[in-house]
């Protein structure tokens, strides 16, 4: 096994796939990392990866296995792991790190196998294997066959979402094995191409790649803003759609959507948000107005918060299964003026870490009563209380009878109104500052997005989060969460004053 020479720079095998996504994103990676900004949606996947990773271990696991640690000094994880090969595949090895001409590799699982070499298993959270994975596999493969291990097959281990958590801390199933290894020596002849290809993104000055598709696929770029020109009014981003014809729009030099030549667009979406930017004053349409002052009372303003964790935590349920842990509900008897603080408001959140589900269905059946029009933003609910029916087959009229009376607020305001501001969303986030200046997303403390959400109720009932970090959890979901219930008021009031 070789080890690297005390001094020499390498390159990893995330940083070959950023070049293969783009050789600009590697240059910044290396050159200008304060430029990139991770979302909170890209931190939880990380998150979400990490926790996968670990319950591998204990799939894969045996008493004798061994975990390469991380250490800054690349050097002692080759020694390391170079002194457990030597010895002979006789233990299950964790983040067993290679190198071989300048590029390192940690392998999340190698086996031991009856011949004597090894079988290598990449973990993924994802619930299914994705071409981009085979390239990921292959670089591995191409390294450690190169460094002079004797890798016998390669597997891509995924999510199993049909599998059920039993309880008592046993995953044993989360996680299902396609063999890659034919279809990944078909591709290792690209992975030396691709080492020069990253070594000249590294070595040159910044790639004048233009921007498009790559920016979001596979991930999303962390250099977006820096990419993209963000400095106008109203940059082209705004118009939304395919990133490869907003792409076409930057190096055609339009920075504002108003660059834009209207002969160009043709989708009749883009071409509304064109006019009224150009136009300079928000639409309203009438349609609004009359479809919501014909709703009757009471009216219920519900929204929910979900988690959806890969590795489950609750027994009975699934991977990536959403299950709702918290609502809110504003209750207009009509008897006020129509604005939040004239009506009634009821909330569930329970912290105690025991499953949620029963209680939250049961308090929010009877908060919803037996009529009257139940309102959201977008269909989720819809879809959270259809769950619901199948979890609680016993609750399922009364769960029946509440979608029945759903009323879903974003076609209407898509259909009726648009400012320029809003840059191509009618999300409850954009539409918010546009007519309720006081009610900005962005001002929350904490928690002010749904990943955040679900990441804080998670980290709220875990048993090592101290009392006052979770006093201060609570306070924020709810918070959050209300707020969602106040802007679905605050829309119906702006289309009906």
């Amino acid at each position: 096994m070789t080890l690297m020479a005390p001094g020499k720079t390498h390159l990893s095998k995330s940083s070959l796939i950023s070049a293969w996504q783009c050789p600009k994103k590697l240059h910044l990676e290396k050159h200008h990392p304060e430029l990139g900004e991770l979302s909170a949606q890209t931190e939880s996947l990380l998150a979400t990866g990490r926790q996968v990773a670990e319950v591998s271990r204990q799939i894969y696991g045996t008493e004798d296995a061994v975990e390469i640690p991380f250490n800054a000094d690349v050097r002692l994880m080759l020694r390391d792991t170079a002194r457990l090969i030597e010895g002979g595949p006789d233990a299950p090895i964790f983040e067993a790190t290679f190198e071989y001409d300048d590029i390192l590799v940690r392998v999340d699982v190698l086996l031991p196998d009856e011949t004597g070499g090894w079988r290598a298993i990449e973990v993924k959270a994802s619930t299914a294997v994705k071409d981009y994975y085979v390239l990921d596999c292959a670089i591995q493969d191409w390294v450690m066959r190169h460094a002079g291990l004797s890798v016998t097959a390669f597997s891509l281990a995924h999510v199993d979402n049909q599998f059920v958590f039993a309880g008592g801390g046993d995953y044993k199933g989360l996680l299902v094995e396609e063999d890659l290894t034919q279809k990944i020596r078909t591709v290792e002849p690209t992975v030396a191409d691709l080492v020069l290809s990253a070594r000249g993104s590294v070595a040159g000055p910044e790639p004048g790649i233009p921007v498009g598709m790559q920016c979001g696929k596979p991930y999303v770029c962390q250099f977006v803003d820096y990419c993209w020109p963000m400095g106008a009014e109203y940059p082209v981003s705004g118009l939304g759609g395919s990133k490869a014809k907003l792409g076409d729009y930057v190096a055609l030099g339009c920075e504002d959507i108003r660059d834009v030549d209207v002969d160009n667009i043709t989708a009749d979406t883009q071409l509304r948000i064109h006019r009224v930017t150009c136009g300079g004053a928000p639409e309203v349409l009438d349609g609004a107005r009359r479809t919501l002052q014909s709703l009757p009372y009471p009216r219920y303003y519900l929204d929910f918060e979900t988690i959806a964790p890969a590795v489950p935590i609750w027994p009975g349920t699934r991977p990536y299964a959403a299950m709702p842990v918290q609502w809110s509900c504003h209750i207009d008897d009509g008897s006020g003026d129509g604005s939040a603080e004239t009506m009634r408001h009821k909330e569930f959140l329970d912290l105690s870490g025991e499953p949620p589900m029963r209680a939250l269905t049961e308090a929010m059946i009877a908060c919803l009563g037996d009529g009257g029009p139940v309102l959201m933003y977008t269909s989720y609910e819809k879809t959270v209380i259809n769950a619901l029916i199948d979890r609680f087959p016993d609750l399922a009229a009364p769960l029946r009878r509440i979608v029945e009376r759903l009323f879903d607020l974003h076609p209407v305001v898509k259909n009726n109104y648009y400012h320029p501001k809003m840059l191509g969303s009618w999300s409850i986030k954009a539409v918010m500052p546009t007519i309720a200046p006081q009610m900005d997303y962005s001002k929350l403390e904490g928690i002010k997005e749904g990943t955040a959400a679900s990441d804080g109720f998670i980290e709220a009932i875990a048993a090592d989060t101290t009392q006052q970090r979770k006093a201060e959890l609570e306070e924020q979901l709810l918070r959050y969460c209300k707020f969602d219930t106040e802007a679905m008021v605050e829309i119906v009031r702006f289309f009906t004053r």
